[in-house]
């Protein structure tokens, strides 16, 4: 008994730096993967927010709902179609979309975090909308556009509400649909949005929870996770084929967030239990952070 409370203090004394350091600092966390689907899983990392939060750090959350999109798709009998590797998304495509990540999901993490004496906003398309976006557009080999639907990328980030809500101890939770200039819509992948709203609010850190321990060295090789990795470490990674199609949005959200001025992104598994805590709080960690250099 004596030894696992000394074990508990000391653990206690480690995290106390990582909380005076990271105190009123924007941290951007954004959710996403299999561990949504285990509703266990997913409230030990909403538990975890809501202690960031109450030891003063200021965490802003974004996520996303692909699985839960495509299984909502086939329900309705759609089948998803892809041009060069991007999700056609039509309006009826969008629909379904909004619906899955505003009704269901967005409204559980806020749900949740509310139970556990957190104050979460939502922030999406049938409310107030901080992520702005236009008509994203392919190309194919002789340079001509490709239309993929109601698909955009993202050009602003109403980062003073964000900022605002932060200060007065609310909790923003982002559904990954933009408005555009016509009053439209446009469904954004969660992971480049989360990368663009941790540079417009200078975030001190992004961590991205997914179901991946992180970044390998050797990508068939679990044995050779990177805990540390520089951005010209990353370049060199993607270049050699190691960052593959899975965690390439990822590593780019990343890149666009340090770009932006974040100091430090992460990439951590969500499925480890309290791995967001572990991750910012103590020394060693327990996923890949990603750093400028």
């Amino acid at each position: 008994m004596g030894q696992r409370v000394l074990k508990k203090a000391d653990a206690l004394i480690e995290a106390l730096g990582y909380i005076q350091r990271f105190n009123e600092k924007i941290v951007v966390v954004k959710l996403g993967g299999s561990f949504m689907d285990n509703q266990d899983e997913f409230r030990k990392v909403l538990t975890d927010i809501v202690f960031m939060q109450a030891v003063g750090m200021r965490p802003v959350v974004v996520h996303g709902g692909g699985k839960a999109i495509t299984q909502a798709m086939s329900d309705a009998g759609l089948k998803a179609q892809f041009v060069m590797g991007r999700r056609y998304t039509d309006d009826r495509t969008l629909a379904i979309a909004e619906h899955v990540l505003i009704s269901d999901i967005n409204a559980f993490i806020v749900k949740t975090i509310n139970e556990q004496g957190g104050k979460a906003m939502p922030l999406h398309s049938l409310g107030s909308i901080v992520i702005f976006g236009e008509k994203l557009f392919l190309s194919d080999p002789q340079g001509q556009k490709i239309d993929i639907g109601r698909v955009g990328h993202i050009t602003s980030v109403n980062a003073e509400l964000l900022a605002a809500l932060c200060q007065a101890d609310f909790i923003p939770v982002i559904a990954p649909i933009a408005g555009d200039n016509a009053g439209g819509k446009l469904n954004v992948n969660a992971d480049t949005a989360a990368g663009f709203v941790a540079a417009a609010c200078k975030a001190e850190k992004m961590v991205l929870v997914s179901d991946t321990h992180g970044i390998r060295e050797n990508k068939d090789d679990p044995d050779s996770l990177l805990r540390s990795v520089t951005r010209q470490g990353i370049e060199k990674l993607i270049a050699s084929g190691q960052v593959g199609e899975g965690m390439l949005p990822k590593v780019e959200a990343c890149l666009i967030a340090l770009d932006g001025g974040v100091a430090k992104t992460h990439i951590i598994d969500g499925r480890f239990p309290h791995s967001l805590l572990l991750e910012i709080y103590s020394d060693l960690g327990v996923g890949t952070e990603i750093v400028r250099g």
